[in-house]
């Protein structure tokens, strides 16, 4: 009996028929019920037979880590790459916790509605929960998804936690110069709960990775149905919700596009980079030390002070990008140093204008260096590339790379 198969489950004078998921201990079966549910039996207790062997058979997987499907020359292939979270985790049935234990080939099986729209290539760059994600599994998510547009992919659909996707998405949009698609995809519910977002998130990114496109997205439910996924610019997008399945949102503008679940159609709205329009290439080094700091009421200079030996500071500041007057001393001593200040806004949407009040024109006296409208985040990120890949900070900071810096900012009606 392997995962995938089909079983029949007697225990207790009970019958239960469905498909073995893998589990986390080996004393523990776990079968995916008809009606989406998974239980865990355990296995001295019961019963166990194999009612039809592979139901969801879909490759194998080398000692590499990496799986290949059977190829069919009609089909686009698209490379699968985990990094864990929860659309590519499981049930410890022991404890009752989600743990991230899927590589890229058993969410092929736990999505069978993948089948059919592509050839698919499957490798694990990381098995983390998203709050475990670090600048160096970047680096490697990278050169992983550059290896496998070199190797012919005309997409990839990176598998990734929700929680810092926003910054993971950033990240690879300034790390590479992509001619296809860059798909993010995760799920806010876990595969076992009837609710779960896992199967339309991860069928819409299939096909938003086969779309005429060349840029970093992020594919999750556009709203509460399942109907579309919205496709969000990589360097704008940000989670705005704890839980709720359509958790994600384009800042300052509309998502880029949607994919339709019911006929995987694929549709943009706003300008993009189209596929094939610029050549691979690769800059991945970072500099990791760049500190974020938020700026609020009765917070002194001294929280600035503390991470005055950073390589850069990305300060989120009020409004259209203001701190205390008690602070200026000790930003102007920062940037006097050498290190780049930049200046974002914790404002939901809009621009920064160091122009307009007397604190932002002394803000820019003391050398700061204006993020426009920049997600913070976002700011960070770019930060950290543009101090280990360009000659002029402060001009690259200024410069739109991969779209996070909007042409204008509109006001709301």
């Amino acid at each position: 009996m392997e995962s995938g198969d089909r079983v029949r489950v007697e225990r207790d004078g009970q019958t239960h028929e469905g498909v073995v998921l893998p589990s986390t201990t080996e004393t523990e079966l776990v079968v995916k019920l008809d009606s989406g549910y998974n239980i865990g039996i355990d296995r001295g207790d019961a019963t166990v037979d194999v009612v039809e062997s592979g139901v969801y058979d879909v490759g194998q997987t080398d000692t590499a880590g990496e799986s290949q499907v059977e190829f069919d020359e009609e089909l686009p292939t698209v490379s699968l790459i985990s990094t864990g979270g929860t659309i590519a985790s499981t049930v410890d049935y022991r404890t009752g916790a989600v743990t991230a234990q899927f590589d890229a080939e058993d969410v092929l099986r736990a999505v069978p509605e993948l089948a059919g729209m592509a050839n698919y290539r499957g490798r694990v760059v990381a098995n983390i929960l998203s709050e475990n994600m670090t600048p160096a599994v970047w680096q490697e998510l990278a050169a992983a998804v550059h290896d496998e547009i070199a190797a012919g992919a005309d997409g990839v659909v990176v598998m990734h936690g929700t929680d810092t996707m926003q910054f993971t998405a950033a990240a690879l949009a300034f790390m590479l110069d992509t001619p296809v698609p860059v798909v993010f995809t995760g799920s806010q519910r876990s595969a076992d709960r009837p609710s779960s977002d896992n199967v339309m998130n991860a069928v819409c990114a299939v096909a938003a990775a086969t779309s005429d496109c060349a840029e970093v997205l992020v594919c999750m439910h556009a709203d509460s149905s399942d109907e579309r996924c919205a496709l969000h610019r990589g360097t704008r997008v940000r989670k705005s919700h704890t839980s709720r399945r359509d958790a994600f949102e384009t800042v300052g503008a509309s998502p880029l596009g949607t994919v339709r679940f019911t006929d995987r159609a694929v549709s943009f709205r706003r300008d993009h980079r189209e596929r094939g329009t610029v050549d691979l290439g690769m800059a991945s080094d970072l500099e990791t030390d760049v500190a974020l700091v938020k700026f609020t009421p009765g917070g002194g200079p001294n929280r600035l002070a503390a991470v005055a030996d950073s390589a850069g500071i990305v300060l989120e500041g009020t409004g259209l990008g203001h701190v205390n007057t008690a602070w200026l001393p000790t930003v102007e001593e920062i940037t006097a140093s050498g290190t780049p200040v930049v200046m974002t806004s914790q404002c939901l949407d809009g621009r920064v204008c160091d122009r307009v009040y007397d604190t932002g024109r002394d803000l820019l006296d003391a050398g700061v260096v204006e993020g426009e409208d920049m997600l913070p985040g976002t700011a960070k990120v770019k930060l950290m590339w543009t101090l280990a890949n360009a000659d002029n900070v402060a001009e690259a900071m200024g410069t739109p790379l991969a779209g996070e810096i909007q042409d204008r900012s509109v006001p709301w009606a």
